[in-house]
């Protein structure tokens, strides 16, 4: 694997992640990571359908009318949802009915269809493949990661088995209630984003610089001009 296939592969895990840099795939974060189970479920259809979507549009891209090609992705994507969807049903059902309409809704994910149409139209099938793993990748860290926070500190678990004994039971631990909310979610990948862009201060957009950052910028650009100017 040469540089650049594995930038498009690694790439979205941390420096160009879908859901903490470009913000998308948030639906499906907030409602199935309340335990580590249905997050690692949802995470493994979703790159499913992602990898191989990105890979059969690349494949067609010189075949498709740029009339139609909204329509032949959102066919292609709906076709691979329907069988994830069907495995699941027929060998995990108990796990199918927990992630109810979540798994159909990969459908609309803007992560799936903003990569079929901004990457796999534009690039060739291995690189598209790639890409889609890559996002894919990115997606399930985060999903994983808030999952294992929401499990552990809402319910003591983690994959079912438990970690912190509960106060109920005779245990130590008082369970969270508002980590198996919504808003946590939310609240969790907000702290992941703060984290991540002190890290990486590169993915801090120009607007998100504190005031005298960006006036420290401009005197440089002043400056800079001048001095190219007594040149």
């Amino acid at each position: 694997m040469d540089q650049r296939d594995r930038r498009t592969l690694l790439d979205p895990l941390i420096d160009n992640n879908p859901i903490t840099l470009q913000i998308l795939g948030l639906c499906s974060a907030l409602a199935v990571t309340t335990t580590v189970a249905t997050a690692l479920t949802m995470s493994v259809a979703l790159t499913t359908v992602l990898t191989f979507s990105a890979g059969i549009i690349s494949a067609l891209r010189n075949h498709i009318p740029r009339s139609v090609r909204l329509i032949v992705q959102i066919t292609v994507i709906s076709s691979l949802v329907l069988m994830v969807d069907e495995v699941l049903q027929a060998y995990a059902v108990e796990m199918s009915k927990r992630l109810s309409v979540f798994v159909s809704l990969i459908v609309t994910n803007c992560i799936v269809l903003g990569r079929t149409e901004g990457f796999a139209m534009q690039h060739g099938v291995k690189r598209s493949l790639l890409d889609g793993l890559g996002n894919g990748l990115g997606y399930s860290m985060v999903l994983i990661l808030v999952g294992i926070v929401r499990e552990l500190l809402g319910s003591g678990t983690l994959l079912g088995l438990t970690v912190f004994p509960l106060a109920a039971d005779g245990g130590w631990f008082q369970p969270l209630a508002l980590m198996l909310m919504p808003p946590s979610a939310f609240l969790l990948i907000g702290l992941l984003i703060w984290a991540l862009r002190t890290w990486k201060r590169a993915q801090i957009e120009p607007s998100e610089l504190p005031e005298s950052a960006l006036v420290l910028s401009e005197t440089e650009a002043l400056r800079d001009g001048l001095t190219r100017s007594v040149r």
